[in-house]
């Protein structure tokens, strides 16, 4: 059984469609993916109907698709990512909590935008960045960046961070988020599996993965690019330590640069992982 549960497509920062996802994890011999937008599902149903289709032209199982979305949050001037998966996308709670993300996701692009015509003379228009992300979906700082390199503003978009898209910048604004722990709830409450993702980015992990047990938190990511064997070993045994599953992905969002190769389902991720989260979602569906 091979699997990536951390996927990114158009509706976020990834540079694939939905479709092309699809395509993408079939050729890669994926048997199940999770789509994880942040912020935002729209891509799943379309993920879903398109593996469909071609399973039946090629008569063949679909690929399987869970759903799944990755909350951006942030917690005394940290940012933390919680995943969510099998959670209700219809949960009046969660969807509000989705709107919440997208205005804060607006409101900081349009200050941003404000900011950079003002005292950097980088004319940059809210219609300019819509348009580098699928209708709907959540605009982002990858998109801001590459905005500020498409009006000439620098040279590249690493430069781009580099100079505007970070906290010591005079045109920066933070996004106002909600909070870790209120993601972890509304994911829980909405039937579905809160897990911390790629804990190797936030400092003091243990202890926060520890407090947000207190709200549903249910897994770890301890399988991802950015973490070494000793890494997933680390986190795996804080999640086995204190009852939680371990889950793992790619964290696609476009073909690797380096050496032009597609990434999607290339981080190892054992079977059992799969199997961990469907046990998980038949126990937590029997205790509601």
């Amino acid at each position: 059984m091979k699997v990536d549960l951390h996927i990114h497509t158009i509706y976020s920062d990834g540079v694939f469609s939905p479709e092309k996802i699809v395509d993408t994890a079939i050729d890669a011999g994926l048997n199940a993916i999770a789509i994880t937008d942040h912020d935002n599902v729209l891509a799943y149903p379309i993920a879903v109907d398109y593996a469909q289709k071609i399973a039946k032209e090629k008569g063949t199982p679909p690929l399987e698709i869970l759903p799944g979305v990755e909350i951006n949050t942030i917690y005394k001037d940290t940012e933390i990512h919680i995943l969510g998966y099998f959670m209700n996308r219809e949960d009046s709670d969660f969807q509000e909590m989705l709107k919440t993300q997208q205005k804060a996701r607006i409101e900081q692009t349009e200050e941003i935008i404000h900011l950079l015509n003002k005292k950097e003379g980088i004319h940059i228009t809210f219609d300019k960045l819509k348009s580098l992300v699928a209708p709907g979906g959540s605009i982002g700082r990858p998109h801001i960046a590459k905005a500020i390199t498409m009006a000439g503003g620098t040279n590249s978009v690493m430069e781009a961070y580099s100079k505007y898209i970070n906290d010591e910048s005079d045109v920066y604004v933070q996004r106002k988020t909600v909070s870790p722990h209120e993601a972890i709830e509304i994911i829980y409450d909405a039937g579905g599996i809160p897990v911390f993702a790629h804990p190797f980015d936030v400092e003091d992990a243990e202890n926060l993965i520890k407090e947000f047990m207190h709200y549903g938190l249910r897994g770890v990511e301890a399988y991802h690019r950015k973490h070494s064997p000793a890494m997933v070993e680390y986190y795996s045994t804080i999640a086995e330590k204190n009852g939680l599953i371990i889950t793992g992905g790619s964290d696609f969002h476009a073909p690797n640069p380096n050496n032009g190769q597609i990434i999607l389902g290339k981080n190892f991720i054992p079977d059992w992982i799969y199997d961990k989260l469907m046990q998980e979602k038949k126990q937590l569906d029997m205790a509601r």
